[in-house]
Order: C-alpha cells, then sequence, then structure tokens
C-alpha cells in the first residue's frame, strides 16, 4: 500500500461524519458531457458522446464498474481516498518544489541582526511545538464549514498528519508514511538546515520541553557548526529536490553505508525541518519572496538547504524572507492556513519584526549541543548531487512568477452585488484566460469534501458553458452586446459555478467518481474502458488553468506552480478591499506568461466592476426594476 498508518488514529472525531457518497453514474457522465462539449471540436464531442452513450448504457461495462464501486464504499472508510492520493501526488513523478509542494509566503521581517532572526526561529519553534501539543492531545476545535452550506462539522484527520508524515521516494510510486502513536512517542527532535548542513535540535531534554532561551541557545550553536567550513559536508538536501524517481535511484544509493542511513532516519522521524536561509540578495518584493519560498533560488543561493520529503519546512531567511513549505500528499492548504496563522498570532510580531519579549527562564539548562548529521559521500553520489542540482537549476530558471495585488475593491464590493465572491473570482479567471486565448480550457478548482470521513478534495470545473457565453459578450468587437444581457449571462456564469461548487462539496462532482470507475476496472483487470482512452478525457484532466481560494485571517499569502508545462496556476486571497493573485507559469512555454495574464486579470476585474456600476445604476433608474434583477441569490464557498 501507498499510505501506511501506523497504529491508526482513533478516527472518533471523523466517525460522526458520513461516508462519503458514489454519486449516481447517469448524473456524472451527463455531467462529464455537459463539461467538455464546449471545449472540444463538435465532431471531437459526437465521437466523445458515443463513447460515453455506450459506458453508460444499461447492463454496460459502467453499471459493472459502478456496482462494484459501491461494494467499495460499503468495505471501506472513504472509497476514493487512495485511488485520489495515488492520482494526484504518490504516482506523480515530478519533482516536488514549483510542481507539487504549495508554499505560505510571510510578510517581509525586519531583523536588525542574525541574532534577531534566531530569536524569530526560537519563538516559531516554540509556537510549533505548542501546536503539535494540541495536535496530539486532539485538542484542536472542530472546523465547520464557511460558505457555501456553511456550518457543518468537517474532518480534522489531516491536522494529525502535520508534523508526523514523511513522503519516500519510489521508483514508480511515493509512500506517505503517518506515524499515529500514542503522544509520549511523538517525535522529540527537529532538524535544523543552516548553510546546506543538518542538525538534530532535541526539543525535549530530560522529559522537559525546551523553553524559547534554550531554542535560541541551541540555534546559535547551530549556526557557529554551521560556518566551520573544516567540517562542512556536501549540500545532501538538494537531491530532494530532483524528480521522484532520480531521488529514489540516489536514496538507494545512499542507504548503502549506514552512517547514511542513520542520517535519513533522523530526518525522516522528525517533527519539522527548520531553514534557517542565507541572505538572498534579491529585492524582497512578493514575487521574489514567492520564488525564493517555492525553489530557494536554486543550489547558488538556497536551493539545497531544504528536505521536501518531510511535510513541514519552516523558512527564516537572515534577511527577513520567511515562510513555510508543506508536502502537499499529506493535506490541503486549509491545514496549512489554520496551522500558520496560530503561529502567526502566537509570535506577535511586531512592526520591527522582533517577537514580543522573549520569556527569561531563570535557570537556563546546560544542554547538551546539537548534533550534526553525517553523511558519506563517493564519486557517484558526488556526480548525484551534481545532477541533482543542475535539473533544480532548469526549474529555478523556468517559473514564470508573478505576485498581484488587486486594490480597486475586494470581497466587499462582490457581496454588495449579491454574489459569491469565489464564483465572482473563478468568472474573472475565465474572462482573463479568455481575453490571451480566445478559448476556455479544462480548469481545475479545489473543492474541499472534508464534510466526510476522511474527505480531501473533488475538482470544480469552472470553465462553464455559461462561463463561455459570458466571456464571449465581453469580448465581442461588434458590440453587439447590451449590458442588460451580459449582465443576464454574468448571473448564469456565477450560478453555474455556485451550483457545481455545491455539488463538488457535497461528494457530487465528476472527477473523483470517473477516476475511482477507472482504477476498479484496472483492478478487476479489464481492458481500459474506451472512456478514459478518448481524447476528450485525455484533455479533459490537462488543466492548463490550475486555481485556488486560500483566504487568511493574517497578512500572509499562499502560491504554487502550474500543474503541465503549458499551463498557469492561480492562486487568490480575497479581503475585504483588496485581492492577491499569485500567478505562475513557465518560461520555456511560448503560449503562457504570467504578466500578459496578470493585465488581463486586472482588465477583466475592473470590467466586471464596471459592469455591475452602470447595471446597478440603470436598475436604480428604472422604477422597475426589470427582468433579472431578483434572480441573483447571495453564496460564498
Amino acid at each position: 500500500m501507498p499510505i501506511m498508518e501506523k497504529e491508526a488514529a482513533s478516527g472518533r472525531d471523523s466517525k460522526m461524519l458520513p461516508k462519503v457518497p458514489v454519486p449516481p453514474l447517469k448524473q456524472t457522465l451527463d455531467t462529464y458531457l455537459k463539461c467538455v462539449q464546449h471545449l472540444v471540436k463538435e465532431e471531437q464531442f459526437k465521437k466523445t458522446k458515443a463513447i460515453v452513450e455506450k459506458f453508460g448504457a444499461p447492463g454496460g461495462v459502467g453499471e459493472v464498474l459502478q456496482k462494484k464501486l459501491s461494494e467499495r464504499r460499503d468495505k471501506t472508510t472513504n472509497w476514493v481516498y487512495d485511488y485520489w492520493l495515488e492520482d494526484m501526488y504518490l504516482n506523480n513523478r515530478l519533482a516536488l518544489p514549483v510542481n507539487s509542494s504549495p508554499v505560505m509566503v510571510f510578510p517581509k521581517q525586519t531583523f536588525r541582526d542574525r541574532k534577531d532572526a534566531l530569536r524569530f526561529a526560537a519563538r516559531l519553534i516554540r509556537g510549533v511545538l505548542d501546536y503539535a501539543v494540541l495536535i496530539d492531545a486532539r485538542a484542536l476545535p472542530v472546523d465547520f464549514a464557511r460558505g457555501q452550506l456553511a456550518g457543518t462539522p468537517l474532518c480534522m484527520e489531516q491536522y494529525y498528519r502535520l508534523f508526523n508524515s514523511y513522503r519516500y521516494p519510489g521508483l514508480k510510486t511515493d509512500t506517505l508514511e503517518v506515524q499515529m502513536n500514542a503522544a509520549s512517542s511523538a517525535p522529540q527532535h527537529i532538524i535544523v538546515a543552516c548553510k546546506n548542513q543538518f542538525f538534530v535540535l532535541d526539543v525535549v531534554a530530560n522529559s522537559k520541553q525546551l523553553i524559547e532561551t534554550e531554542i535560541l541557545s541551541q540555534l546559535e550553536k547551530i549556526m557557529t557548526m554551521a560556518e566551520n567550513a573544516a567540517e562542512r559536508l556536501p549540500p545532501f538536501g538538494i537531491l530532494t529536490t530532483d524528480g521522484r524517481t532520480e531521488w529514489a535511484q540516489a536514496r538507494d544509493a545512499l542507504t548503502k553505508d549506514q552512517t547514511n542511513r542513520d542520517s535519513l532516519a533522523l530526518i525522516e522521524s522528525s517533527l519539522c525541518v527548520v531553514c534557517l536561509d542565507e541572505p538572498s540578495g534579491l529585492d524582497p518584493r512578493d514575487t521574489n519572496r514567492s520564488l525564493l519560498m517555492l525553489h530557494g533560488g536554486g543550489r547558488e543561493k538556497n536551493g539545497a538547504n531544504r528536505w521536501y520529503d518531510k511535510s513541514m519546512q519552516f523558512v527564516v531567511g537572515m534577511d527577513g524572507i520567511c515562510g513555510f513549505v508543506c508536502e502537499h500528499s499529506a493535506f490541503e492548504g486549509i491545514v496549512m492556513v489554520q496551522c500558520s496563522e496560530y503561529l502567526m498570532k502566537y509570535m506577535q510580531v511586531g512592526p520591527t519584526g522582533s517577537p514580543s519579549k522573549m520569556a527569561k527562564a531563570s535557570t537556563v539548562r546546560e544542554l547538551p549541543p546539537p548534533r550534526r548529521l553525517l553523511w558519506k559521500c563517493n564519486p557517484h553520489i558526488q556526480g548525484l548531487l551534481a545532477a541533482s542540482g543542475d535539473r533544480l537549476q532548469k526549474l529555478v530558471n523556468n517559473l514564470d512568477m508573478d505576485v498581484f495585488k488587486f486594490n480597486v475593491y475586494g470581497k466587499e464590493f462582490i457581496k454588495k452585488q449579491k454574489m459569491s465572491p469565489d464564483a465572482f473570482i473563478q468568472v474573472a479567471l475565465q474572462l482573463a484566460f479568455y481575453k490571451c486565448n480566445r478559448r476556455l480550457v479544462a480548469t481545475y478548482e479545489s473543492a474541499s469534501i472534508r464534510r466526510f470521513q476522511q474527505g480531501r478534495v473533488d475538482n470544480i470545473r469552472s470553465a462553464t458553458l455559461e462561463a463561455l457565453a459570458f466571456v464571449m459578450s465581453m469580448t465581442d468587437e461588434r458590440a453587439t452586446f447590451s449590458d442588460l444581457e451580459k449582465m443576464r449571462r454574468l448571473i448564469d456564469a456565477i450560478n453555474a459555478q455556485t451550483n457545481y461548487t455545491i455539488k463538488a462539496i457535497t461528494g457530487l462532482a465528476i472527477d473523483n467518481h470517473l477516476l475511482g470507475l477507472l482504477r476498479i476496472a484496472k483492478e478487476l483487470n479489464m481492458q481500459k474502458p474506451e472512456i478514459f482512452c478518448d481524447e476528450t478525457y485525455l484533455a479533459s484532466n490537462q488543466f492548463i488553468l490550475s486555481t485556488s481560494q486560500v483566504p487568511t485571517t493574517v497578512e500572509m499569502f499562499c502560491c504554487y506552480g502550474p500543474v503541465v508545462p503549458n499551463g498557469y496556476g492561480a492562486c487568490y486571497n480575497p479581503q475585504s478591499d483588496h485581492i492577491i493573485f499569485c500567478v505562475s507559469s513557465f518560461w520555456e512555454n511560448t503560449g503562457t506568461s504570467s504578466a500578459v495574464f496578470v493585465k488581463a486579470l486586472n482588465e477583466s476585474l475592473l470590467e466586471l466592476r464596471d459592469l455591475c456600476s452602470r447595471s446597478s445604476a440603470a436598475a436604480t433608474k428604472r422604477a422597475d426594476s426589470g427582468p433579472g434583477a431578483g434572480q441573483r441569490h447571495k453564496s460564498g464557498k
């Protein structure tokens, strides 16, 4: 099994929740056709429709697979969990930085000197230890759904994987290992990376957790040890930045030596990794801080000062560039946000950047110094380190990132239009894409299915037929569409998006279901059903636009890379009076440009505002509010 849970957690919170449903087959197939019809050529769609009808015919292959899938639902806690985890993450061979691991970018900190930066790191570690205690004690308050269908309790299991997960590289597929042990055997150490060297920092001494001043003293010792050039070892962290198969092969080479096995075991069993980064020399604007969080700036900067397999890596740059990197297979963005907001509040970072006064201990204990992890190298491994560094550099040079703060309005204006902010922003993203490409493409928006036991996500397919009708009316050069017609189409697009969102969060979207049917066919050793070989299906799973709303209540933002070479990543954080967008693409692909997309997005958001404002003014003028005005309904994801 690709996921190994040691002593599976008492799922007492989760057991109260319903199991994720298996949607009706006909409903999924009808929705699938509706989602793809306007995105493929007419000839191709005819072919697809015939294939789908054959698959869903009475007594057909679809019915056989659907029956088996329903049986699987009865026998498992969550029928899609393993299928989804393997398909989304573990089977993916791409490198984790940029392609998979999202990052949280903190506001730029103002450190007066290195000691200040280490004080910040010590406080952060103390906050992590406190949060880990809450998780171990299962003392976190249960999350409740906000926005659409608000108030439903959500599954909390992802939190229990924050600090005790490790993603092992494999030649064909990775393994996510989760240590679900009693609190007594919870990890007692963290790994500190400094100047590409790794150190073990024990956070418990004589059964008592270290206090902040003790952690600071240990970090200072680590800094001094890392400065010692004579003892410096090669940058082994760079191996974890590579493709998963390449890293699996390199790891096999490393484990031939006991010293390396011991070092790996200590990293794999740690609570988290704390990366003390050297100054990057870059201007600390939002876009550069994002790039440095995503890939560390390559081997010449801090790219090797990481260990990407570990779920949580906290980055503290001596130049004030801070944030964290998450290995995504263990949990979703909301868990990352909750954790980071807890830490930011814990730290109460003032405007100077130095945390509120550090608690003075009456007696600071004499602690054994932290230990440097040792590595044995040989010419073969030396070659692997160089090759991994080259490939990371290529990734660094390829990432085109643009962090755009749209300051004209935020979610308050959208709510005043009685529209869902999330649906509104999704429609704006479709309009921006259409302006750049004169077509719409398969779009992914993650939708949480944590209303169910072990729920992770499904996909909201935002490139709806209604969105296409709206963007065509907005970009029509002949100006044939009245504001009334554009507004009617906007409302239709927002309603379509909202309805799909509700479908997805209630477990009735199509992506997980189709994946389940495909996997059952494989398990039954059937020939791959034609529906899954059809070019429409293949294209519908190439998400050229990969989007996600990651809202925060504290100043920070999340970003990630595109999921396909010719695509965009678009993460957004709507605030009351502004919206932060993090748009990523690859330079190598000449058909994409983050700056061009951002320019189109800015235009789209302004045009949407102008349309809404003109329509409101017109509606006020008309004594009779006219058709369409009463159709809008408030919603929010």
